[in-house]
């Protein structure tokens, strides 16, 4: 029940809909009240109950609640119902025209004090700002979104928490977006509260963040509970997103036939539900798939499909994180020239705090093709660029590697000593599986 407006609002509210009507105190009172009582009511010097207002709201032919609150009948309802609108307008990669209504419903779910429509409106505006890269913006429309949602249980605060967390990580911040998205875990399962939908959120969020620090353990036993979960939730954008992520550890544990299952699976559900920048992403992915597995042709073709969709959509920051994977198989197949244009105009895009973990390879590769060039001078830049990149983001798996990289050219260039201090750091970072400092995993849920 939404609550009311004071007695002196709801009284002057009364009188004026009372004399629209051209009803009178006693027209009004009957048969249940008197005159008098409405005109204490009108002067705002009593509290009327609800069995009262309900029975003027009957007289005067308006909704309960557009006479305790002022709000339209059906408000509500029609805000809702709009904001599923704008929701289908950043799905078809519009976030810019998402945006837009979304600005505009976020001020009208204001206006009239509608909590859980603004709280959706803000997490809308997350979105569409982590569609086209605006970390910071997004960051704050997800804490915004949150701080509206402070008195609802945790299920209902968990997709403003997951974006919190996706901004954080695409900033580069891996260990603090695991810690939210870890944290949140813990409270569900510890709590009682199996909410699947809200659980699969987190696993399939937390799922990138666990890879790109090494913590393949992890991120392989949060796909297999995500895998437990599908089944039990509704939402079929929800499901898509989690194969999609699934796919990755089970690409990164040479499952190569199931991880093409599972994005055929996610990129027909998308196909299905017409959003486009997931679908792309699912090219994406599906391009890092054979990669992986050799076929660099198929691997281009899907690359470039993907950054072909993202780019139409403006999707600046996933668009540019795309790219240096493309480059990454340009590359392979002898297209050096060509790779090292497309990671010079893609760096300016990215940096530390936007796209971290792709800037270190864009640097890497970069450092690659110049020691093929045999410029060893601007390989070890490249080299030693990254490696800033990765210690800064936590990313241990890429760093154990780029450390063998730059310790190898110190070693052909006659720095012994300094290429055994980049061999030595990259051993520290090569730690067991899943045996990171993130601290004991999240308790699992009762499945």
């Amino acid at each position: 029940m939404a609550e009311r407006d004071d007695p002196g609002i709801i009284g002057r509210r009364v009188q004026q809909l009372r004399t629209e009507r051209g009803l009178t105190q006693k027209q009004l009172a009957e048969p249940a009240y008197t005159p008098a009582y409405v005109s204490t009511l009108e002067a705002g010097r009593v509290r009327p109950s609800e069995e009262a207002l309900r029975h003027i709201a009957q007289r005067l032919g308006v909704a309960y609640d557009e006479l305790a609150t002022g709000r339209p009948a059906h408000l509500a309802t029609d805000l809702r119902l709009r904001l599923t609108d704008a929701q289908r307008t950043l799905a078809t990669g519009e976030a810019e025209v998402a945006a837009e209504q979304y600005t505009a419903l976020l001020a009208e779910a204001e206006a009239n004090g509608l909590d859980a429509e603004c709280a959706a409106a803000l997490l809308g505006l997350g979105e569409c700002a982590l569609d086209t890269g605006d970390l910071a913006t997004a960051r704050l429309r997800f804490e915004q979104s949150e701080q509206r949602l402070a008195d609802e249980p945790l299920p209902v605060r968990v997709p403003a928490l997951r974006g919190r967390a996706v901004s954080h990580y695409l900033a580069g911040e891996l260990r603090y977006a695991c810690y939210l998205l870890e944290s949140a875990l813990d409270e569900l399962n510890r709590g009682g509260l199996h909410d699947p939908d809200a659980l699969l959120l987190l696993y399939t969020a937390v799922i990138a963040p666990y890879m790109d620090m090494g913590a393949h353990a992890r991120a392989a036993q949060a796909a297999e509970l995500a895998l437990t979960l599908a089944p039990q939730v509704g939402d079929p954008a929800l499901v898509a997103r989690m194969h999609r992520s699934v796919a990755r550890t089970m690409i990164a544990e040479g499952r190569i036939a199931e991880a093409d299952v599972s994005l055929g699976k996610a990129a027909e559900l998308y196909r299905q539900l017409q959003i486009r920048t997931e679908l792309a992403n699912c090219h994406w992915m599906r391009g890092y798939l054979h990669a992986q597995n050799g076929d660099m042709e198929r691997a281009e073709s899907e690359l470039r499909e993907a950054q072909a969709m993202l780019s139409a959509k403006r999707a600046a920051l996933y668009t540019s994180q795309v790219a240096v994977e493309l480059a990454d198989v340009l590359h392979r197949r002898g297209k050096s020239d060509e790779a090292a244009a497309l990671l010079h105009d893609v760096l300016g895009d990215l940096n530390s705090e936007r796209g971290a973990v792709h800037s270190a390879a864009a640097h890497r590769l970069l450092g690659i093709i110049a020691e093929h060039a045999r410029d060893t001078e601007t390989a070890e830049e490249h080299y030693v660029r990254a490696l800033s990149l990765l210690e800064r983001a936590g990313a241990a798996g890429d760093l154990a590697d780029l450390c063998r990289l730059l310790g190898d050219l110190l070693r052909r260039t006659g720095r012994i000593e300094a290429a055994l201090d980049a061999y030595r750091t990259g051993l520290g970072h090569r730690t067991a599986p899943g045996t990171t400092t993130l601290g004991p995993a999240p308790a699992h849920p009762p499945l």
